[in-house]
């Protein structure tokens, strides 16, 4: 069964103003559109809402042609980058705002939590803003009563429930919002990157939830956030919206590879990095590679090879309590692996490095990390008293792939490492 159908709808803003600025221009709107019947001649003007550039036309257009229809029980998630579109999209589910042209429909009640403070009287207790949203969505005061406990203990603001909401902090006012969408059984619960506000322990409970929500009770579930991991884990179905539009829709996996690939510039990092200019700096990076076992520069190893990175470096000036290197290995989400500096080899200081052009090279062991893409972030920093300076940095250094040639798994091992475990079976 479909859950929610959205068919060529746009959302179309101007910006600055909320009139269309003269009395002529209303007037000929409404006479051309109530009238004669005639579509909006402003429908035809306007220009892609790019955030980065300023643009000619005063009108956006915030969405533009979205088109899709997902299942009940379905978690998607919706990812982009600031101002692709995805708080709008949200709102336009929730009927805070409507389409500019084309229709959605959605079937059973919907519980969003879009922004800090959604749906909450400033002036009302959280009780009483718990029965007023549960009444907005169609529940009965038992209901309601029923469900009022599970509420206020998920939340954790048990203490504060008698409160006026315009006390509560912010992470307080999410906790309670989160928990008031979620337990009041909406049957598409759509929740905004609001989580961000909560702290560590109660983003693991709403992610906990929204599982449950979504596989014990079939209920369908539209989440935006920058947390590529979190996104990864709870949806099964990815939206890519890029400048109001869809740029891909599929499985949750490939959206996010799509993604990261178009806002991380890794397309031209490879196996090899050279400085083109020395700078007057410190101490610099000038140079860097992946390498094999037969010390060959590649971009694509086995896990069951060791492999290396080579660093060549210019030191210039002796810095101290000077890093020496610190590298930082991360997946294509960008979640960080493995990270080492001298420190692990017993020096923290630049006096033990010579002055003038250096190398060394750091070993991988064969089966360490999974199958997968890596970048390798490289860093010269110190730390003198409480204070870090970063003399050099170079985000996307280089770039490998591993795979798992060896093993019935191959490349669909999951987790972070590709270790063989011995397995002793005991009598």
């Amino acid at each position: 069964m479909t859950a929610i159908e959205f068919n060529h709808v746009s959302k179309q803003y101007r910006l600055g103003l909320v009139s269309t600025k003269t009395l002529a221009h209303d007037i000929r709107r409404f006479w051309i559109t109530n009238v004669l019947g005639k579509e909006d001649p402003y429908l035809k003007i306007g220009e892609t809402n790019d955030r980065t550039s300023k643009g000619e036309s005063e009108y956006v257009w915030a969405l533009r042609d979205i088109d899709f229809k997902i299942e009940q029980g379905d978690v998607v998630g919706i990812i982009g980058k600031n101002g692709a579109g995805k708080s709008t999209l949200l709102k336009l589910l929730s009927r805070v705002t409507g389409p500019t042209t084309g229709t959605i429909r959605a079937h059973g009640r919907i519980g969003s939590l879009l922004e800090v403070g959604t749906g909450f009287h400033p002036e009302m207790t959280g009780r009483e803003n718990i029965f007023m949203n549960g009444a907005i969505l169609g529940m009965s005061r038992a209901e309601i009563q029923a469900k009022l406990d599970e509420i206020i203990d998920f939340s954790g603001c048990a203490r504060y429930i008698d409160t006026p909401v315009k006390r509560y902090s912010s992470g307080m006012t999410v906790r309670l919002g989160f928990a008031v969408a979620a337990f009041l059984e909406p049957e598409i619960l759509v929740v905004d990157e609001v989580l961000a506000v909560g702290d560590a322990e109660f983003q693991k409970k709403a992610i906990g939830k929204m599982q449950d929500v979504s596989q014990g009770e079939g209920r369908t579930v539209l989440f935006v956030s920058h947390n590529m991991a979190s996104v990864r884990q709870l949806c099964h179905t990815g939206i890519l919206l890029d400048q109001g539009t869809v740029a891909m829709m599929g499985p949750m996996g490939d959206v996010i590879d799509k993604y990261v690939s178009q806002s991380v510039d890794v397309n031209n990092v490879g196996a090899i990095w050279n400085k083109e200019t020395l700078e007057e700096k410190p101490v610099q990076l000038i140079h860097a590679e992946i390498q094999n076992e037969k010390g060959e520069p590649v971009t694509s190893l086995s896990c069951d090879e060791d492999f290396y990175i080579e660093l060549t470096y210019n030191v210039q000036e002796r810095i101290p309590g000077m890093y020496g290197v610190l590298y930082v290995v991360r997946t294509k989400d960008q979640i960080r692996t493995i990270m080492s500096d001298t420190h692990d080899i017993g020096y923290n200081k630049i006096e033990s490095l010579p002055l003038g052009v250096s190398k060394v090279r750091l070993c991988f062991p064969r089966r360490l990390l999974a199958p997968g893409e890596y970048t390798v972030e490289i860093n010269m920093s110190s730390r003198f008293s409480t204070q870090q300076i970063t003399f050099d940095r170079v985000k996307y250094c280089v770039k490998f792939d591993l795979n798992d040639y060896s093993t019935i798994r191959g490349n669909s091992r999951q987790g972070f490492f590709s270790t063989i475990i011995d397995w002793e079976f005991v009598k």
